[in-house]
């Protein structure tokens, strides 16, 4: 049962498989890069992303498995050693480089225990820009220590020549200033 204030979208497993049936499944060499744009590509990315064109990507969002034990659906997870995780970290990432334009941008979720480890290979194949600190409401349970309510997000880049859109993501908010002078807000 979710939190009222979680706001996790959810659907049923009928309703995942219909949309599973609406996404594309790549199983041949991409000619034409108009055949998979603007498409949901499912499939095995060890399988799939060697069959797609190089240099045809502007953006990608990589939401790997942390280096945790877990069950996604089936598919279970487990734990490895930092070198490890580091190594099969570079595996798929070996796959995305090429597939990333001269411009473009990765963004890679981690949490705190594997943040060193994505650091460690993004830097190895691309220009790290930053180090986005996602802060959720609230953290996971936990019992004998602090409760983990951070994410990582690393921003990297292809090439020190990118694409970024700042008017795109600029929020405006009022923002009160704590220090005053004369009564007016000191910046």
């Amino acid at each position: 049962m979710k939190a009222s204030r979680n706001k996790t979208i959810d659907f049923s497993v009928k309703e995942g498989e219909l949309y599973i049936k609406k996404c594309l499944k790549v199983d041949s060499k991409v000619k034409n890069i108009n055949s998979i744009l603007n498409k949901t590509i499912f499939g095995d990315l060890y399988k799939t992303l060697p069959l797609l064109p190089s240099k045809s990507i502007d953006l990608i969002i990589a939401d790997p498995p942390y280096n945790l034990n877990k069950n996604f659906h089936g598919n279970q997870f487990n734990k490895i050693s930092s070198d490890k995780y580091i190594e099969y970290t570079k595996s798929w990432i070996k796959l995305l480089k090429p597939l990333l334009k001269d411009t473009g941008t990765i963004y890679v979720c981690c949490d705190w225990k594997c943040s060193s480890a994505i650091e460690t290979v993004l830097n190895e194949y691309f220009y790290i820009q930053n180090r986005i600190t996602w802060q959720r409401e609230k953290g996971r349970g936990a019992l004998s220590n602090w409760k983990n309510g951070m994410e990582d997000i690393w921003f990297a880049t292809n090439s020190k020549n990118y694409c970024f859109n700042i008017n795109s993501v600029k929020i405006r908010r009022k923002v009160i200033a704590p220090y005053k002078i004369e009564g007016k807000p000191k910046d």
